[in-house]
């Protein structure tokens, strides 16, 4: 590819599949068992042993973050405390179990829940707090486990962007109360959609693997053996978020390669934070990337003007970028008059530039010097 030439973008995210992907695909056509199967016990258990820890996978992230806050008892009008700067999913999972997402501010080294506001958000219906993983940094973790045990509140992860990310040498998802991941088409490992949620929990697991599959009873099991339940024994709500044989077929190849993807993801980081560190019209989020698996690549820029200008700008070079995210307490559905200052600050100075496994430093090269050149046409004088 001639970079910058138009029409051929360097993708902002892409799935990144090798031949073997699409062959565990076809074996699972060739056996026209497309529902949830042997493959996806397969990768359920081959996702134990990377976690150490019990897993239970669902048709996608957002699904395992609701179903994940159902089985730890949240009931309609219980609170959960949750950064504002996330995708919407992880509101969407906590009111579509009649739950009401509180907002909370984000430290401005991290973009995650910044502690001394969620303090100042907890009331007699707090019942969860939802710290969500940016960029696959986890910030201090170790502060939002003491602040849930003070306050007697469960602790559901939102690490749909930190498969493989590290914390105090522990993995994420080895320990901790519930964590939830995503395995859809751009996330560290996909399974085209997918999610799982992981647990010591025997109580939350047994019933996410009921709730996934309209809440019958002991279904999983003969899921697993290709069969189903023809009478159905149901005692809570369920939902239809089992994952697929095809889902899985996926999962478990990714799985498989996930070393050499990560690592890719992480001397990617690394190589963005040697061309940008210098720049001073730019920030960047300092992350330990020997530790950090990264979702995304996002910077700061102060005094930005006109984003939508300057992505458009890129765009028109060959460079797809973006942002992450829209704050959610600024969307309609959501709305409050709550004021939260550092979302509000990082907010409008957020651009994600490309990261995957399939874009080249030479890439990264052009990616940086394309918008060193153009920046100062978008920042405010």
């Amino acid at each position: 590819m001639r970079l910058g030439k138009p029409g051929k973008l360097i993708r902002l995210s892409k799935s990144c599949l090798s031949l073997r992907e699409k062959e565990s695909v076809m074996k699972v056509l060739n056996k026209e068992f497309l529902g949830m199967g042997e493959e996806v016990s397969l990768f359920e258990k081959k996702l134990s042993i990377f976690f150490n820890r019990s897993v239970v996978c669902v048709a996608n992230g957002t699904a395992a973050l609701q179903l994940a806050l159902q089985a730890a008892g949240l009931k309609l009008g219980d609170e959960v405390l949750v950064p504002s700067l996330t995708y919407l999913s992880s509101y969407q999972a906590i009111s579509a179990i009649g739950a009401v997402p509180v907002s909370c501010d984000v430290e401005l080294n991290s973009a995650t829940i910044d502690i001394d506001d969620a303090q100042k958000k907890i009331s007699k219906k707090t019942r969860a707090i939802m710290p969500v993983h940016y960029a696959g940094g986890v910030g201090n973790l170790s502060e939002v486990y003491k602040f849930a045990k003070k306050f007697k509140i469960r602790i559901i992860e939102d690490a749909a962007h930190a498969f493989g990310t590290k914390y105090k040498n522990k993995l994420i998802g080895s320990q901790g109360d519930i964590v939830c991941f995503s395995f859809d088409g751009i996330k560290n490992i996909t399974s085209g959609e997918g999610g799982c949620v992981v647990t010591n929990d025997k109580k939350v697991l047994n019933s996410i693997q009921d709730s996934r599959l309209l809440g019958i009873k002991g279904d999983s099991k003969k899921r697993y053996n290709n069969k189903r339940s023809w009478v159905p024994e149901v005692r809570e709500q369920g939902w239809r978020y089992h994952m697929s044989n095809i889902m899985a077929a996926i999962g478990i190849v990714q799985l498989k390669r996930f070393k050499i993807l990560s690592k890719k993801r992480q001397n990617l980081a690394k190589y963005y934070d040697k061309k940008l560190l210098a720049e001073t019209k730019i920030k960047i989020f300092k992350q330990d990337y020997n530790n950090v698996v990264p979702h995304i690549y996002p910077i700061r820029i102060p005094g930005l003007k006109k984003r939508a200008d300057l992505i458009n700008s890129l765009t028109i070079k060959g460079i797809q970028s973006g942002f992450h995210y829209y704050p959610n307490h600024m969307l309609s559905f959501y709305k409050s008059s709550i004021k939260l200052k550092k979302t509000e600050k990082i907010f409008p100075e957020l651009l994600s530039l490309p990261l995957h496994p399939d874009i080249s430093k030479k890439e990264v090269d052009y990616i940086t010097k394309t918008l060193i050149k153009i920046l100062p046409n978008f920042i405010k004088s």
